[in-house]
């Protein structure tokens, strides 16, 4: 078991199975490092940076993260329920996403107003998160469920939404060109035009 403490840097680390709810680290650096089966929910992570990081099978959430960063961090079958992702540090100079998810929960969380461009989700649950006034272009989002998630004046061109399903995605108030869409989930893109169809 390695106890983490503050200010302090790990790299080639594996932290496996660690019940750390509600814990508070302030200033600690992860470079390659590796969480496993381990209990973050509610925990505080503050000015910490995650470099080339995976979370397996980890559970996140409402997990905060004031002024920390990410770079090429990998979610893997982790629940991510409640996290306000828009209090993280990310820097305007690197508009390309730090963050893949693949097979996570996501549901009730915020990236309001964020550049995440290149994005990566897949497989994921997504209800009720906020996309709001973010720029998402060239992600991928593919075999999602998007139930009640909140897209407007959000920039998703270029992005790949195919089997995703369950979004609501007004084309007038969203850039969506180039994005690809499975063909039976984009007649739900109709909705937002206020016409009939008929078979």
């Amino acid at each position: 078991m390695i106890n983490i403490e503050n200010n302090t840097q790990y790299f080639d680390e594996s932290f496996d199975k660690q019940g750390l709810v509600s814990v508070d680290i302030f200033g600690c650096e992860f470079e390659e490092c590796e969480f496993n089966d381990c209990d973050l929910s509610a925990a505080i992570f503050t000015r910490c940076n995650f470099l080339n990081c995976s979370f397996n099978r980890c559970n996140l959430s409402l997990l905060k993260i004031p002024s920390s960063r990410f770079f090429d961090v990998d979610f893997i079958d982790c629940k991510l329920v409640g996290i306000d992702w828009t209090v993280a540090h990310w820097s305007s100079f690197n508009l390309c996403s730090e963050l893949k998810f693949n097979r996570c929960i996501l549901n009730d969380s915020t990236f309001f107003g964020l550049s995440l461009n290149e994005l990566k989700l897949d497989e994921c649950k997504l209800h009720e998160v906020d996309f709001r006034e973010g720029d998402f272009s060239n992600s991928v989002m593919t075999y999602c469920d998007f139930t009640n998630s909140l897209f407007m004046r959000t920039n998703l061109q270029s992005v790949d939404f195919s089997e995703s399903n369950n979004f609501t995605i007004d084309v007038l108030e969203n850039k969506i060109s180039r994005a690809k869409f499975s063909r039976y989930e984009a007649l739900s893109l109709l909705n937002s035009l206020d016409i009939v169809l008929v078979d």
